[in-house]
Parts: C-alpha cells; structure tokens; sequence
C-alpha cells in the first residue's frame, strides 16, 4: 500500500508540474529546442578539450563559427518581404563568417587554424560533387537530349570564356587564372535554382514544356563542366615544366579522374550487396569515404584535378546502377551536407578581410561579374531560341540561369589553399583575387536569382493544372491575366 500511495502521490505532483510549466509547442519549442542543441554541442566539444574550446583557439574558433553560421542562416531565411520569396539562408551563413572575420576583438578570439579551414571545405567540396553525380538523371537527359546539353554547355563554356579575357585585361590574371576565374563564375547554384524549381513544378508552372526539369538537370551538367574546367585549370596552374607537360598533365587529371570514378563506381555498386543489413547506410557511408579520399588522395598523389572528376563519375555511375534505390542513398548524403553547409559559407565568408581589400579589386571585379553576367543572360537566350519556347519562357530561364552559390563557395578557395601551400606570394595574391571576386558573385546574384525566380515564374510560365471538382475530373489551364490571383499566392509560397 505504501508503494501505491507514493507512486499515486508522485504522479499527482507530475500532474501539478506540468500544469505550472507547459509544454512549449510550435515556434517557440523549435527555437529551444535549436538552441539547447547549439549550447550542447558547445558544451560536448569543451569537456572534451576544454583548453582548446577557450576563446583564441582553433576547436572554438569552428563551433563559434558553425553555431554563428546556422542562426544567420535561419535568420536570412526568415525575411519575409510583402509579396517577394525569402532570401537563401546561404546568404546569411556567408554573412556570419564575414562578421566573424571583421568584427574588432571578435576577431581576436574567433581563431581558425588554415588547415583546418581548408580540410573542412575540401570535405564539403565531396559532399558536394557526391549529391551533383547522385542528381543526374539519365531518363531527363535522354528526354530532353539537345537542348539539355545546349543549356548546359554553351552558357557555361562562354561565360567562363568571356570572364578570363576580361580578367586578364582589368585585374592582370595570368591567362590559365583568368580562365580558372571564368570556371568558378560560370557555375549555376543548385542550391538556389532547384528549390525554386521544385517549388514552380509543385504549383504546375512551365510543367507542361518540361521547364523545371530541364533546368534542373542541366543545372547538374553545367556545374560537372565548370568544375572539371577548374580543376583542370588549376592542375595546369600549378605544376612545374614545360607548357606541353602541364597540358599533357591536365589531360591525363581528366582521363584517370574518369577511369578511377568508372572503377570505383562500380566498386559501390556492387558492395555491399543488396541482402544485407542497413544498405542504405553502408552505402552512404562508402560512398563518401570514397569521395572525401579521391579529393584527399588527388593532391597527395600529385594530381589536384583529378579528384572532383572521380568523384563526380563514381557517384553517378552507382547511382546509375542503383535505379530507383538511389532516393534514400541521396537523402543521408544531403543531411552530411545540412552539416558541412553552414561550415562552408561560413569559412569562406571568414576568409575575407574588408580591411585588406583593394577597392580597385572589388571595382574589377564586380566589372568582371557583370560583363559575365550579361554575356551569359544573351547566350541562354539565343541557345533556347529555336526549341519551341515563346518570349516569355526564354527570358525565364535566362534569368533563371544567373545564381551563383554553392559551386563558387566550393571551389573558389581551392586555388588560394594551394598557393598557400607553395608559400608563393604573387600565387597567393591572385588566389584572394579568385575568392574575393567569387564571394561578391555569391552575394549579388543569389538573392537577386532567387528574387527573379520567384517573381517572375509566376507571370512568365504557362501554368497547368489539374482540378477535381465534385463532378469528376477536369483540367484547368490559366495564363496571362487570370494568372494574377495565382501569381500572387505562388510568390508568398517560394
């Protein structure tokens, strides 16, 4: 009885307790339970090693940077303007590592060590080509076949062409940098473009010409080409010899990259085997040690360009295989990128030192970014021109064809890491003018890419929906002004 009456007497003191302290719901319970989180995390890392989570050592200069990275993100991604999409949290996280870097005293203890900033972007680079080979789809490329590739391929391969003659003649890039520049500025963001898309295919707009699906596949293809030209370029940079031995080297890069992807794609595909036990994470798992070891591996061995290109084939060749089982492979490798994201643009802001930038370099620069700009829009335009799209659809997707993010994020440090290592200081000069003017692309064409989507994908694209009144079936298709009340309600949604 004594055993009833204290477990009776307990639960009646429960009961009093939660009716004094509810249970937080919604909004509230989302940003404590985000923050207790943070402060754990913060928490974990210093009993561990509590010297290095003091203020000017490195283990806290990278918590104190992630958890900064995570609120400006959530904070960008909460701006809310009246009848205008959200801004991409990626802006925010970019932001953050900049004030880390520029705030006085703040600086002082936010300290990170070169190699572990370089390490951590290299492992987000992986996760980056993982997800980019995991996206394409075979079935939309074979679908939507040339104009896919024209898509792909023209605009990225004039704009990186245009960015290194004028970067050559404004900012005194070597040529091999100036194109290594073109490669980093003519990547589209899938970070901006597939959201976007994913949201317009949702509301039925462009669905019927296949729009969205078209520019998110050869969203995929146009960052496989302008990282394979970087890489490419930076193998050429960097090596030592004669000029036919450095373009030999770079092929070479570009043909064992895709051998060793071949065969390690292969490798995935068929291990491990479908009959055992948690595949999805076995698989994940591999594939990514396999990847952050080709980028890892390819500058121990000597082959810098080499990495991204087996990574990008490896990933596409056993998703290939894996059909339709690739969606949970996919999905494990996106939350490692959920991670590392906040990291990346975070680091990459935290590279910038406003104090040290030459106002002639961001004057250049942002010249540079838009003479590319503009070169770009008129060559997607001309390049859709004859595949049955009107007017209005072909100034969407040039339009559509302008953010830049991820990519640049991604590999506009790389060259900088490298020149770092050789201790060169013209190398390492003409590294922070590729960082710099690829943070300035990241800050002036996300949100304005993001912003134009979503404004205009409502008002240019034919929408086309399905409806199911009480009568049965019907279609419903609307355009031009009937769209207005429509348009409206899809810009508050993107």
């Amino acid at each position: 009885m004594t055993m009833v009456e204290s477990s009776s007497s307990c639960c009646s003191c429960f009961s009093r307790l939660r009716q004094w302290f509810p249970q937080p719901h919604g909004l509230t319970a989302h940003i404590i339970t985000k923050g207790c989180m943070l402060g754990l995390l913060f928490a974990v890392v210093w009993s561990i090693t509590p010297k290095q989570s003091l203020p000017g050592e490195n283990l806290f200069g990278i918590i104190i940077l992630f958890i900064t990275a995570v609120l400006g993100g959530k904070l960008v991604g909460m701006i809310q303007l009246p009848r205008l999409p959200p801004f991409p949290p990626l802006l925010g996280m970019l932001l953050a590592g900049l004030a880390l870097r520029n705030v006085p005293y703040v600086t002082e203890a936010v300290y990170i060590d070169q190699k572990w900033s370089a390490a951590l972007r290299n492992i987000a680079l992986a996760i980056i080509l993982t997800r980019a080979g995991l996206g394409l789809d075979p079935t939309a490329l074979s679908r939507l076949k040339a104009v896919c590739l024209r898509v792909a391929v023209t605009p990225c391969v004039i704009e990186a062409s245009t960015v290194a003659v004028v970067s050559h003649f404004l900012l005194g890039l070597p040529w091999i940098w100036g194109f290594m520049l073109g490669f980093v500025l003519a990547a589209v963001s899938p970070a901006v473009v597939v959201p976007s898309m994913l949201l317009l295919q949702k509301e039925g707009y462009g669905v019927e010409k296949g729009i969205p699906t078209l520019l998110m596949a050869a969203g995929s293809f146009d960052d496989i080409l302008a990282i394979t030209g970087f890489s490419t370029c930076l193998g050429v940079a960097f090596s030592t010899g004669a000029t036919w031995m450095n373009l030999l080297k770079g092929v070479l890069e570009v043909a064992g990259g895709m051998v060793a992807g071949l065969l390690l794609g292969l490798f995935v595909y068929c291990i491990p085997s479908n009959d055992q036990e948690d595949v999805v994470v076995h698989r994940a798992g591999i594939l990514l040690g396999l990847s952050v070891f080709a980028v890892f591996g390819s500058h121990v061995a000597g082959f810098a360009g080499a990495g991204g290109l087996c990574t990008l084939v490896m990933a596409f060749l056993a998703a290939l295989g894996w059909g339709k089982d690739k969606a949970p492979v996919a999905n494990l490798v996106g939350r490692a990128w959920d991670v590392f994201q906040p990291l990346l643009f975070g680091l990459i802001g935290a590279e910038i030192t406003i104090a040290t930038l030459s106002p002639r370099t961001v004057g250049l620069g942002l010249a540079c970014i838009a003479i590319g700009l503009v070169v770009r829009l008129l060559v997607t335009y001309l390049v859709v021109h004859y595949a049955g799209f009107n007017l209005k659809e072909k100034l969407f997707i040039s339009v559509a064809w302008l953010p830049k993010a991820t990519v640049q994020a991604a590999i506009g440090s790389k060259a900088l890491d490298m020149a770092r290592m050789e201790g060169d200081e013209v190398l390492i000069g003409y590294g922070l003018d590729v960082l710099t003017v690829a943070v300035l692309a990241i800050l002036i064409t996300a949100p304005i890419g993001a912003l134009g989507i979503g404004l205009l994908g409502p008002r240019l694209l034919h929408r086309h929906t399905q409806d199911k009144p009480e009568g049965g079936e019907a279609f419903q298709e609307s355009n031009g002004i009937g769209q207005q009340k429509d348009s409206v309600l899809s810009e508050s949604k993107l």
